[in-house]
């Protein structure tokens, strides 16, 4: 069974039975629950943004979506091909009541899914997500008569549009760019990063671009989680080519990192941290990254006498920290950036502005600027939950054990040590429980985890 259906949306593989995956007939018909929660929310004519990223079910699944919308009554602007962020800021150039991305985002090539905005382009939060739940369940979707069904509106401007917030932002400096003659090589792992980076990185003033996985296939080259070990062959060509840098998104465009011109990764939590610092020098105020991000963000953010926050795990979970807080950057420790004065959702085109805006101004290399953030080592493992112990008996035991140290419980349970901290939530999807830790060292991270591993063990 490869279906999940969570308040964000549904997620699944492509093909076999239905209920079980995520075949034509639950794609109608979570579409329809959709569109039907837009009908109920308020009167008048409803209109919805639909874009995908590149992978080798779209257009099919992309074609169920749209007609699904339109027998309803709702008008559909058509992104076709395009990214997530550039589907959120639609939403609000367009004034349409929500969005749908069509993006199983880091996730393999037979994988897909909706993923469900709302009228602000931000990702609908956990009630009316279980709304939409339960009308799917129902089948509770009453379709127009022929005379008033919805139209399909093409749309051609939505990247250029994106692209023309993210120049216009304070922040990016164009001209330092250009003076920088920045060379830089992308893995676009065969989907829509493949038109839209180079898009962007020309129209900010970078000219020598190497495109790798360029085809728009959807038949993707590697792994598309921008992790180390699918990197090998980006790492290699940015020394090859002697490139300042490479940048390697996933699928959907929402999540970045860099590779250092000497091959090495910049790091996936230290492109917040890069940003962060940029954009702290020249606006104060707070940032927000979740539970399991690296701790440098909150040694960056003091550093300039500003406040740092955590929040549960999740993007919809740190944009409402941000909002409550009026934090000024925040984002997640995978390389999801989130600038609210541009719009409130994940976007690694405007991260790549403001990073290359960052690194020329600097006047330094990749190298250098990432050596001069504090240096963390992660380790994330997991394990099987025990049927006979139960997930709060396990953090009671560690809170007793560990009393002395500060503690955040608001997404499983987070312990600070002085150098070092361990996040321990269970999964979503799977019945384990994930154990994040983050040391001054790869060892010492390794070996708090084993030790909060078998302090579990042990708990009778």
């Amino acid at each position: 069974m490869s279906l999940i259906k969570s308040i964000s949306g549904f997620r699944g593989t492509i093909g076999g039975r239905p209920n079980d995956n995520l075949t034509p007939i639950d794609i109608v018909k979570f579409a329809s629950a959709y569109g039907t929660w837009l009908i109920r929310k308020s009167a008048g004519k409803k209109k919805v943004i639909v874009g995908r990223d590149g992978r080798m079910s779209g257009l099919m699944v992309e074609a169920l979506v749209e007609q699904s919308l339109l027998a309803l009554g709702i008008d559909v602007i058509h992104l076709g091909l395009s990214t997530t962020p550039t589907v959120e800021m639609a939403v609000e150039f367009e004034g349409a009541d929500g969005g749908i991305i069509l993006t199983a985002s880091h996730n393999p090539k037979e994988w897909n899914a909706l993923k469900l905005l709302n009228e602000k382009g931000e990702f609908v939060s956990g009630e009316e997500g279980k709304t939409i739940l339960a009308l799917a369940e129902q089948e509770d979707f009453i379709y127009a008569p022929v005379d008033a069904m919805g139209e399909l509106i093409g749309d051609d401007n939505s990247l250029s549009k994106h692209i023309q917030a993210i120049l216009d932002h304070p922040l990016v400096d164009i001209y330092a760019i250009k003076k920088a003659n920045f060379k830089v090589v992308v893995d676009a792992i065969n989907s829509s990063g493949a038109f839209t980076v180079p898009a962007l990185l020309k129209a900010i003033g970078v000219e020598d671009i190497v495109v790798l996985n360029a085809a728009m296939t959807g038949d993707f080259a590697h792994n598309p989680e921008p992790l180390k070990e699918h990197l090998t062959e980006l790492c290699t060509t940015v020394v090859h080519e002697k490139a300042h840098l490479g940048i390697a998104v996933d699928p959907d465009v929402d999540r970045l990192c860099f590779v250092s011109e000497d091959g090495n990764l910049f790091g996936e939590e230290y492109t917040l941290v890069a940003v962060a610092d940029y954009i702290l020098q020249y606006t104060k105020g707070a940032t927000v990254s979740n539970l399991s991000s690296t701790r440098a963000l909150r040694d960056v953010t003091e550093k300039y006498g500003c406040s740092y926050f955590a929040s549960a795990v999740g993007e919809v979970n740190v944009v409402t920290k941000m909002k409550a807080e009026k934090a000024v950057i925040g984002g997640e420790g995978n390389g999801g950036i989130i600038v609210p004065d541009l719009h409130y959702g994940r976007d690694a085109l405007i991260g790549i502005a403001l990073f290359l805006s960052h690194l020329a101004k600097a006047g330094t290399t990749c190298s250098n600027l990432r050596a001069s953030y504090p240096a963390y080592f992660m380790s994330k493992k997991k394990m099987d939950l025990n049927a006979q112990l139960e997930l709060s008996t396990i953090f009671e035991q560690l809170k007793k054990e560990f009393a002395a140290f500060p503690m955040n419980d608001v997404d499983g349970l987070k312990i600070d040590f002085e150098n070092e901290w361990v996040h321990l939530r269970s999964s979503n999807t799977e019945p384990i429980m994930r154990i994040y830790t983050e040391a001054k060292t790869q060892e010492a991270a390794d070996e708090l985890a084993d030790k909060i591993i078998q302090l579990i063990l042990n708990i009778q």
